[in-house]
């Protein structure tokens, strides 16, 4: 496949895409550098890749035409995505955040806005983050307190989010706000934008976590004027935009998450074999973990290319993927002695990240909440 603007007159089957965009990937060595381990590399990297994806016609099916794609099915992403992150040519953190905004964007911006920013997003040319968390409000989204107030044609935002993840290398940020006031119930006074982190009164501060990584951000807003035809969807609907956004970071990201995380446990096979501590019993149960998120992850994918509107099921794919990635580090810390304790490597990085499994993206309580209330109709006790 080439680079060419114009869009494909054929869409081709899922195997022959699969097949054709393998071969590219092995024709085409996107290897990352060796040795770099940073931010700024895996950073450097994802764009990289992004750009190769992009120019070849990659990165653009599976995306409506309208929207700067080639169209076809929603499950030529997560090929791409798939086999990208499973090679190890992109890290799935930042890819991850392509399955989560693009669709926001697509779905609430204008349509001259979407035609605009998300091919620059795609391409690499730009990098967006979400600013939904804050001090004292994470799982609990409806309790913010950034607030927008309107003057005029524009909006005037003050407000502090937290847990933005690569904030400090974005250029654009898909931003939850309160705009009602003490009358409006909590889940009607939310209002989203999407804000230039280059804006004046915008600071980014990263902050470095307990495995070394400073992909988490403080940002701030003070006085920060953004234009109204920057505003996603309408006024009150930021937290309609937060429900619709949340099942695609348990989607389609989901689904490249876990072809790293086989990665990295063929990488445990082999290395456990090596120093002739490899347990039969304790990979098998990994594989097994592993091997029922990817079938829950894979009926997903196929509700989605279905057309299906995603929402609460999406909280079981969640419980299993923390479950299935704290297991396999925990059998890491097991198989190979003093490598978490005493080496400073990739396995005791990820090791360290896996702790939050159980936290990012919505707590494991409150994903089971979710299920038993909404799926399970449990009610509240």
């Amino acid at each position: 496949m080439t680079a060419s603007t114009d869009v494909p007159t054929t869409v081709p089957g899922v195997e022959e895409f699969r097949a054709q965009l393998v071969e590219w990937l092995e024709a085409n060595d996107l290897t990352p550098p060796p040795g770099e381990r940073s931010m700024d590399a895996h950073q450097a990297q994802h764009l990289r890749v992004l750009a190769a994806l992009y120019d070849a016609g990659w990165m653009r099916w599976g995306w409506p035409v309208e929207a700067g794609g080639f169209g076809g099915p929603p499950i030529f992403r997560a090929i791409v995505g798939e086999e990208v992150v499973g090679r190890g040519l992109d890290h799935p953190g930042p890819y991850s955040m392509l399955e989560v905004l693009t669709p926001t964007m697509i779905d609430y911006a204008r349509p001259e806005l979407a035609a605009e920013m998300v091919p620059r997003l795609l391409s690499g040319k730009e990098s967006w983050c979400q600013g939904f968390s804050e001090p004292g409000s994470g799982s609990d989204l409806a309790s913010i307190t950034t607030r927008a107030e309107q003057r005029g044609d524009t909006w005037v935002i003050n407000g502090q989010k937290v847990w933005t993840s690569f904030a400090q290398y974005a250029t654009r940020c898909i931003l939850l706000t309160r705009t009602g006031g003490p009358d409006v119930p909590n889940h009607k006074a939310i209002t989203a934008f999407f804000v230039d982190v280059d804006s004046p009164g915008v600071t980014v501060r990263p902050l470095r976590t307990m495995h070394g990584v400073d992909e988490f951000c403080e940002v701030y807003f003070d006085d920060v004027v953004v234009p109204a035809d920057r505003m996603l969807g309408g006024v009150g609907d930021g937290w309609q935009l937060a429900m619709d956004l949340l099942p695609y970071e348990r989607s389609t990201c989901f689904w490249q998450r876990i072809a790293y995380l086989y990665s990295r446990f063929d990488a445990l096979v082999s290395e456990a074999k090596g120093l002739g501590t490899a347990s039969d019993a304790d990979l098998g149960e990994v594989y097994l973990a592993l091997h029922t998120l990817r079938c829950r992850s894979r009926e997903t994918q196929h509700r989605l290319a279905a057309g299906h509107k995603l929402g609460a099921e999406t909280s079981i794919d969640k419980v299993l993927l923390a479950t299935a990635e704290q297991q396999l580090y925990d059998t890491v810390r097991d198989l190979l002695p003093g490598v978490i304790e005493l080496d400073d490597s990739n396995w005791r990085i990820e090791y360290l990240y896996s702790r939050a499994a159980t936290i990012y993206g919505g707590t494991a309580e409150v994903q089971r909440n979710i299920i038993a209330r909404r799926l399970l109709d449990l009610g509240k006790e």
